[in-house]
């Protein structure tokens, strides 16, 4: 591949996506782009780049997103974010929330659905804490054909078998032939829209938690503050924000503080103490 057509797709993927490759990463440009050259029959990366120079390329364009963006995700991954999130951030919000107020969840960069519906597992299980308290939860993603994905709700017996504990896949799932669909008590729970991160959040409204995680570390330094900050500006001071355990918020924005003794939980920093509001609430 010539340098002016790596170039190309390392452009096209940091303007549109934030998605940040170097030289060292063409093999994953060869191997994740291979079924878009046959279905195009295109011979190699240079030609395909020569086309996406050419005007009225949006479609393309997207379809070299859509194949170059990660879409590992698997059912309660890492555990922990979720066991606090069960433990420590629903209590709270339940104790700061009136009855009949609703809590809003997102999950950034949902893929194929399984953080969403892992939250909306857990909701199921804490109707007695919430009482008649609503809870939405919105998955987005870049990725038109992981949304629809994450819609069926269908997911492979490998899919289950990673993270889901059994006695949730007896109770929330049916078998279907060699797969396995979520039940439509969970489904309708998690909606499910397109959105870039590179966005101004906004359009989505306001959340009480956010999971943007194992999303930053493909992005450079200002677009990792960009992504943040547009986060904070959708939250309440007293909201949780959960990141990958090899994420972090130091150095890229002051709007969120860790939490004290938890591993990529932030809390939203309260402008007249530079505390987050989640450390205080922690204590209560």
């Amino acid at each position: 591949m010539s340098p002016a057509a790596f170039e190309t797709f390392a452009t096209l993927l940091k303007t549109q996506s934030g998605l940040v490759i170097g030289t060292d990463k063409i093999y994953l440009l060869e191997t994740r782009l291979g079924n878009l050259l046959k279905r195009e029959k295109l011979n190699d990366l240079n030609q395909l780049a020569e086309k996406l120079r050419q005007p009225a390329n949006d479609r393309m364009a997207r379809d070299v997103v859509e194949a170059m963006t990660t879409n590992e995700s698997f059912f309660f991954r890492d555990d922990k974010p979720f066991v606090h999130f069960r433990t420590h951030a629903l209590p709270r919000l339940v104790a700061a929330r009136p009855p009949g107020s609703t809590i809003r969840i997102w999950s950034a960069a949902s893929s194929s659905g399984q953080e969403a519906y892992s939250l909306a597992m857990i909701i199921a299980e804490s109707r007695a804490v919430l009482g008649d308290r609503k809870v939405e939860i919105i998955g987005t993603d870049i990725a038109r054909d992981q949304l629809i994905r994450a819609r069926e709700g269908l997911y492979s017996q490998f899919e289950v078998q990673r993270g889901l504990p059994v006695q949730m896949l007896m109770r929330y799932f049916r078998k279907e032939d060699s797969s396995w669909r979520i039940n439509d008590s969970i489904r309708s729970m998690a909606q499910f829209r397109e959105f870039n991160l590179l966005s101004d959040p906004r359009s989505l409204g306001r959340f009480d938690v956010v999971f943007c995680r194992n999303v930053l570390i493909y992005f450079d330094q200002p677009t990792k503050s960009r992504v943040l900050g547009g986060i904070a500006g959708v939250m309440p001071a007293d909201g949780l924000l959960y990141l990958g355990g090899a994420e972090t918020v130091l150095g890229l924005t002051t709007r969120f503080a860790p939490l004290p003794a938890e591993r990529g939980v932030y809390g939203v920093v309260a402008a007249a103490t530079g505390a987050p509001a989640g450390r205080m609430a922690a204590a209560v």
